[in-house]
This record gives C-alpha cells, structure tokens and sequence, in this order.
C-alpha cells in the first residue's frame, strides 16, 4: 500500500530536479522554493480536501531554455499594443472631426486593447524572465474576471459598430437621429454593465470548488475553463453557465453581426459601383476586427472542449494568440484601411518630427 503523499501526487523537493513532474501527476516542483507545486492542496488519509491557495502558471511547454529570448518579441508586441492603440485614442480625442458614432466605439475598442493585453502580458513576462510562475487564487480570480468581462465588452462593441453600420448604409438619413453621442455613451455604459454582470458569476463559482492533488494550469494566465478542469468536484454549474455565457454573449453577438451584415450587402448591391466601393470601404476595418477577435476566440473554445492531451502545445499557443493578437492588429488595421485615421497618424508624426528638428 502506497503512502497516502504518493496517491496525491506529493513530491518531495529532495526527490526531483528543476521542473520534474511525478509519473501519472501534473505537479511541478517549484525551484527554489522548497516546496511542490502540491504542497497547497491535499487530499489527506482521511480524504478531507482544502481550498487552493495559489495556482502554476506555465510559459511553453518544451521550450523553456529559449523563453527568456521568446519574451522579447513578446514584450515588443505588448508594446505596440498599448502605443497603438493609445495613439488611437489619442487622435480621436483631440480632432473634434473625429467626434462620430464609428470612431467613439473606435475608442472603447482600443481602450478595451489595453486593458485586455495589460491584464496578462506583465504576469506573461514576469513567467519567461523571471520564472515567477505562482499566482495568489485570488489574483487568480481577479484575472479571470478581467480577461473574461472585458472580452464580452469588446465584443458587445463590436456588435455596436455593425449596428452603425448598418445605420450608416442602409438608412443614412436616420444616423444623425438615431446614434446620438448620449445614446452612443449609454451603449458604452451598457456594454461594461454587461460585460461585468455576465462574468461575474464565474470566480463565485470557482470559489466554491475544492482543488485537490494539483494546481498547475496549462496556459500563462487564468481562464475559467481552464481553472475549473483542476477541481476535484462536480463542475457541471461551471459548464452549463460558461456554455449560456457563450451562447448568449459571443454567439448572438456574431449571429446579429452577420445579421447586419447581410443586411447591408443587400442595400449595397443595389448601389453604383461608385458607391459600393465607397461602403464596402468603410465596412472593411470593421470586418477585420471581427474576425480578428472572433477567430481566436472560437479556436481556443473548440480547443479546450475537444483536445484531451496535457502536453499538447496547441491550447497553449492559441491562448496567447487570442489575447495578443486582436490589440496588436486592430490599430494597425484601423490605421491603414481608414482614411481619416492614417491622415491624422501620419500628420502626428510629421508635427512630432518637426519639432525635434526644428
């Protein structure tokens, strides 16, 4: 009969080397620490269980020795991000031209960029430079929270931004009247209310579980569904709301963006030439960002639902895409395809690099 530390999976620091894990075990031994991975949660003889108290954060399985190198492309796109999409902002704000529906929403989109990168990208660098790989259960929560939330907020705008456009297209006459700038707030106001009111729930219900033998999660950063995988309970209430979350929040939003859409390839065929190309112009950033979100976010669901293997580099690799690439891309698609905006770019720069040589 084996000892009831080696039915959990405890691993003593004597016993293994840097980054070692137990046969039949997700547990890592934390260098330096003096301790396992395991020491937090136990399943004792008696089989009581205890609450985690922190979590292990992964970089890239399998390629440790180059993560330190790897973070500096990362930290480079981190910080075209947050430069991006602040400088976004930054020309809306100060050109009172720019003061319409499509480049408001424009603004929430970027904002919401930065917060959703600045919530996982510093621990992300702290892991691959650091080796800093615990994370408090409540730091925990509280990035999970922040990812999950902002990402329903980002797509709620992104709904707001087709519904311009289709104002904008199909009934032009009525946009002035319809998206007013109070109206335009209160759409941003409702798109955080429901963020927060829908996401919520979900560190409530991770709190409840108990977490037994092992803690160490597959990605650089917290997720629900990737929490709740590590509880040694019944996780059903944890499905069920994240399957109504995503029907209701991510699906209705994509079924009601091709919606309109649809609608307004509709409208457009029957314009001149002239005019299609001037409509689908002004549709092109938005459907890039669409996708740009969309993409990800769906690969890394059908990820977690369907690829069974720990070890796999996929779920890993599709997380990071889902968070860093939608803030990277997303200026620089706005920049490029919309008009107003590459003008206004490029005439910061000249100004910029007119005053440093005067």
């Amino acid at each position: 009969m084996q000892p009831p530390w080696v039915e959990v999976g405890f691993s003593f620091p004597w016993a293994l080397s840097r980054g070692a894990v137990l046969p039949g075990s997700r547990d890592l031994y934390l260098p330096g620490s003096g301790r396992s991975s395991a020491s937090i949660t136990m399943v004792g003889p008696s089989g009581n269980e205890s609450s985690a108290t922190y979590f292990i954060l992964i970089g890239l399985p399998g390629l440790e020795e180059a993560q330190f190198w790897l973070a500096f492309p990362l930290c480079s796109l981190y910080l075209i991000a947050v430069l991006g999409n602040l400088t976004i902002i930054y020309i809306v704000r100060t050109e009172h031209s720019l003061h319409e529906p499509m480049y408001i929403f424009l603004c929430m989109l970027s904002g919401l960029d930065v917060l959703i990168s600045t919530s996982s990208m510093p621990k992300m660098m702290a892991i691959f430079w650091f080796n800093s790989t615990t994370i408090q259960f409540d730091a925990c929560l509280l990035q999970m929270f922040a990812i999950h939330s902002l990402s329903g907020m980002e797509s709620t705008v992104l709904l707001a931004m087709a519904f311009d456009r289709y104002v904008a297209i199909c009934h032009p006459l009525r946009h002035a009247t319809v998206l007013t700038l109070p109206r335009v707030t209160k759409i941003g106001m409702a798109a955080v209310v429901r963020g927060v009111a829908l996401m919520a729930p979900l560190p409530v219900f991770i709190k409840r579980l108990p977490f037994c033998s092992s803690n160490v999660l597959s990605h650089s950063y917290c997720l629900h569904q990737d929490v709740m995988k590590l509880a040694c309970a019944d996780i059903r209430v944890n499905i069920i709301y994240g399957l109504i979350v995503i029907i209701s929040a991510i699906g209705m939003d994509s079924l009601l963006i091709s919606l309109s859409y649809l609608l307004i390839l509709k409208t457009v065929l029957g314009l001149t030439r002239e005019a299609q190309a001037k409509a689908f112009g002004t549709c092109v950033s938005h459907v890039c960002a669409v996708f740009i979100f969309y993409v990800p976010f769906i690969g890394l669901s059908m990820v977690h639902r369907f690829d069974k293997r720990h070890d796999s580099l996929l779920p890993v690799i599709m997380a990071n895409t889902y968070l860093l690439v939608p803030p990277v891309l997303n200026p620089i698609v706005y920049g490029v395809k919309t008009k107003e905006i590459r003008q206004r770019i490029l005439r910061l720069f000249h100004l910029t690099t007119h005053t440093s040589h005067p």
